[in-house]
This record gives structure tokens, C-alpha cells and sequence, in this order.
């Protein structure tokens, strides 16, 4: 007979909705992650339900209080807020499982209590020895000898001064569960042997307080990497254990998301990859709006034909049914350029104060900046926000304006024509004709264009190349005249004068 899921699964819907992120606090946060908690995050405040962040930190030797303090750097910085857990609070606390061991010793006891777990004495020579007596293959692992062992057996293992790791009693039946994402999965019988839930010792395992801690904080779907999809069977298991013990009364809805590929080939995105750094793109300039609409993109669409779209548009529309099942690939240039589309929508105001921190790090403005550079910042910035990608960017197309020194790029002194000292020196002399009180960038484009279009009979790109080079370094800047305008005519003249020099 065919199995069938079990039919205590939640059927919760709307404000009901509670689901969880429970990173392990080890090493950076990186992208992979951050969609976990965003596809979470979208499915909560889609349904009006809650989001639940909880830290595994029972790895002593891998956790590190400084991992957990960068994940709450990550969210925060991404303003990805929940309604329980760390730093908030909330009714299951604590929610770091660290300081729960007391609540799973509970749990465990019920289990016993119950018949569903049994002591486990074999050590794993042990199991490789009977594997191999028995003609069995030694990667099929642990052979539930344990089960059946009699009260003598295990005094006479006591009395050697053996500790006893606990087992789940796993069920002979098939296992069935409807994924979110994946439809209908069937784990047979005897896919997976009798599981340790907590060693020898005491020590408590992913596969047990994950599950205990899901049930006891109401969990009612699990969305997760496709890469857990194995562990679910185990679950499965132990929640029927779970309900028989009275510790929940249902078992949660699963949905595994598609793994992210790197660039090229077939394999998932490495945490060591500089792309899968999350901090590293921030210092590259991805704004949050950004980076968050282009990890959305990988395993779920909007429309068929937009790829870009606001936070609010996002949680409008997602949907965790929606996702697709296949491996998304992480695209670098499609992730820039859907940033630069956020940044174009960002006001003004709200543009000219994120790039502060890139143009302190540069060192070209204090920060906080001056007065004086706080108001040429606000003048530069709409200069160049229709312009780039990120907002490392921006410093490099802005910083001669907080400068007084020049620094001539390589490549921009070769582009030059041969008349470019010509051509700066007719500059020079058409722009000591504008009045101080009257430099701007409308003048100045009249004075030029007279001077060196009409004058000298120059093209455009060939008549304000030099101009470009001579004042900012660059071949590529913000608009010449209006750069112009914010250097003023005395700094304007002086570049130009010493450009002249530096030609001989």
C-alpha cells in the first residue's frame, strides 16, 4: 500500500504561519544564507505570520561569538526584522541552543518514557566488525543491533563502565511528506537506520534539538537549503516520536529551496568564493534594496519579463510554491546591474548620505563630513547617481572635486590628442572671461563650446577630452560642465594651468 503523508501535518495558514532561521554562527554570513532568511522572511510577512531567528551554537568548537555578531550585523544592515527570538525575545526563550540543554534533557526523558528511544552501546568498530561478519557493506552503517538488546545486556555493558548513546526506534514504513517546492517525497523503509539523538554523555545532536526545538516553538514550515532535503526523513521519524510524547500536536510543512551555483560549471557556490561574501559586496557598494531583489531572483520570479522590483513588491507576491526547483546560478554582473537600477530609485537625499562611508573610506571626507564637504557631496551626488552600478563606484568618479592634487591616470594620458595642451590653453582663455558670480555650468558650456567647437573647429569628444583629463584625472567623470561649476572658476583655472606645465 502506498504511503501517505501524515495526517497530523499543519494546515496552517495566514497569521498562523510561524516559520524560523537558525544559522549556526560560524564564519562570514554569506548569500547563500542571506536567501534562507529573505525567502522566510517574504513568507512570514506575506501571510502576516511570525519569524522566528534562533542560533545553533552547540558546536563549541566552530561557533564563535563573533559570527553571531556579524549575522545580526547582516540583518540589521539588510533590515530583515523578526518577531522572536535573539536580541528580541519572545515566549520559547532562550533561543540560543547553548542555553537549552536543560529543555532537550526534558524532552529526551519523555521520549524513554515513551519506548521511542532506546539505550546504544555499540562503539563503531563495533558495527564495522558485525558489518563485516554479517556480508554487509560497511557504508551502510549502524544495523539497529542495539534494538534488541536484553536488561542483561545492557548491565553487563554498565558494569564495563559504558555510557549509553540514545537511538530513535525509527519506523518499518515508508515515510511521505508533500513538499513545498518539490511535490510529493517518499523515503522507503529502510532507507535510514536508527539514528543517535544524543551521545554517549549526554551531548545532544543537529538531528534531535533542531526538530524538539522546531516543535516546541509551534514551527509550521520549515523552508530550507535543498541541501538539508535528506535529514527530512530523520524528522519525519521523530516527530512522530515528538506527538506520541505529547511534546507537539503536528508535524511541520518542508519546502527546499534550489541550490545556488557559482558562475560557471555544476557546482554549488562556495562559501569561500569572494561572491558569496556578503560583507564584500556591501564594500563593493550593493545597497540592500539591491542585493535582496537580485537573491530573490534565484529560484523565484515576479513576471516572466521584470526582474526588478521593491521589497514591499516582493513580499506582495512571494510565495513559497511559486519557487522553482531547479539550481539557480549566481550572475555578478546581473546582481550590479539590478543594484544600479535600486540605486536610480533611491531620493537624492537618501543616495548622497550612503555614499558617505565610501568616500570617508577613501579618505576623502571626514565623517562625519564637514559642512563644506557635507553640501559638496549633496551637489556631486545627482551628478552620478544615474551612473553607477555600486557605490564603490563613486569615489572614483568624484574624488577630484575633495582634492587639491591631481593624479593623472595611464590611460588617460594616452588617450589624449596631440593638440590637447592647444586645446586647454584656449580653455583657459574663454573661461577667465565669465565672471566669478556667473561660472556655471550653462555659461560654461557657451564659453567652451564657442571657444573650441566653433573656434577651433573641434569635435566634442576631441575638444573636452583634455578638458576631462586635465581637471579630474579621469577619461571617465561626471558631466564636464557641471563638474566644472563645483570645482569653480579659480580651482578650475589653476588644474588647467597646471596640466599645461605638466605637458612641457
Amino acid at each position: 500500500m502506498a504511503s501517505t503523508p501524515d495526517p497530523r501535518t499543519t494546515t496552517a495558514t495566514g497569521a498562523d504561519v510561524r516559520v524560523r532561521f537558525c544559522p549556526s554562527p560560524t564564519g562570514l554570513p554569506h548569500v547563500g544564507l542571506i536567501r534562507t532568511v529573505l525567502y522566510n522572511w517574504a513568507y512570514a510577512r506575506h501571510n502576516g505570520g511570525k519569524l522566528i531567528f534562533r542560533i545553533e551554537d552547540t558546536d563549541a568548537a566552530r561557533d564563535s561569538e563573533e559570527s553571531y555578531l556579524q549575522l545580526l550585523e547582516a540583518l540589521r544592515w539588510l533590515q530583515i526584522d523578526w518577531d522572536e527570538g535573539v536580541e528580541v525575545g519572545g515566549p520559547h526563550a532562550p533561543y540560543r541552543q547553548s542555553q537549552r540543554h536543560e529543555i532537550y534533557r526534558e524532552v529526551l526523558d519523555k521520549l524513554i518514557e515513551t519506548g521511542a528511544v532506546y539505550e546504544s552501546y555499540s562503539t563503531a568498530e563495533e558495527i564495522d566488525a558485525r558489518n563485516e561478519a554479517n556480508g554487509r557493506a560497511k557504508q551502510l552503517g549502524y544495523d539497529n543491533y542495539d534494538r534488541y538488546l536484553t536488561e542483561e545486556q545492557k548491565a553487563a555493558f554498565r558494569a564495563e563502565g559504558r555510557e549509553p548513546a540514545w537511538r530513535l526506534r525509527v519506523p518499518d514504513e515508508d515515510l511521505t511528506y508533500v513538499d513545498l517546492i518539490r511535490g510529493e517525497v517518499t523515503f522507503p523503509a529502510g532507507s535510514f537506520p536508527d539514528f543517535v539523538l544524543v551521545r554517549a554523555g549526554g551531548v545532544p545532536l543537529y538531528p534531535f534539538v533542531n526538530p524538539v526545538d522546531d516543535a516546541l516553538m509551534g514551527i509550521t514550515h520549515v523552508i530550507r537549503g535543498e541541501d538539508l532535503m535528506p535529514s527530512t526523513a530523520r524528522q519525519l521519524a521523530l516527530y512522530r516520536a515528538l506527538i506520541d510524547a505529547g511534546i507537539t500536536t503536528f508535524v511541520p510543512r518542508f519546502g527546499h529551496m534550489p541550490l545556488v551555483l557559482g558562475e560557471t560549471g555544476n557546482k554549488k557556490l562556495s562559501k569561500r568564493d569572494p561572491k558569496a561574501d556578503l560583507f564584500l559586496q556591501r564594500e563593493k557598494g550593493f545597497i540592500h534594496e539591491g542585493l535582496l531583489n537580485y537573491l530573490a531572483l534565484l529560484g523565484w520570479s515576479i513576471a516572466p519579463d521584470r526582474d526588478v522590483f521593491t521589497l514591499d513588491e516582493f513580499v506582495a507576491a512571494f510565495d513559497i510554491a511559486d519557487v522553482n526547483p531547479n539550481p539557480a546560478r549566481f550572475d555578478q554582473k546581473k546582481a550590479e546591474a539590478i543594484n544600479g537600477d535600486h540605486i536610480r530609485m533611491l531620493q537624492p537625499a537618501d543616495f548622497a548620505e550612503r555614499i558617505v562611508p565610501y568616500l570617508a573610506s577613501a579618505g576623502l571626507v571626514a565623517e562625519p563630513p564637514t559642512p563644506e564637504q557635507k553640501a559638496l557631496i549633496e551637489a556631486s551626488a545627482p551628478l552620478v547617481q544615474e551612473r553607477v552600478q555600486l557605490l564603490g563606484e563613486v569615489p572614483g568618479l568624484v574624488g577630484f572635486l575633495f582634492t587639491d592634487s591631481v593624479t593623472y591616470a595611464e590611460d588617460a594620458l594616452k588617450s589624449l590628442p596631440e593638440n590637447a595642451a592647444e586645446v586647454v590653453v584656449a580653455s583657459v582663455s574663454a573661461l577667465e572671461l565669465i565672471p566669478e558670480s556667473e561660472f556655471t555650468a550653462a555659461a560654461v558650456q557657451e564659453a567652451l563650446a564657442a571657444a573650441l567647437v566653433e573656434g577651433l573647429g573641434l569635435k566634442p569628444r576631441v575638444a573636452y577630452g583634455p578638458l576631462r583629463v586635465a581637471l579630474t584625472g579621469r577619461r571617465v567623470s561626471p558631466p564636464l560642465f557641471e563638474s566644472i561649476e563645483l570645482l569653480g572658476k579659480s580651482e578650475t583655472l589653476r588644474r588647467l594651468a597646471a596640466f599645461v606645465d605638466s605637458r612641457g
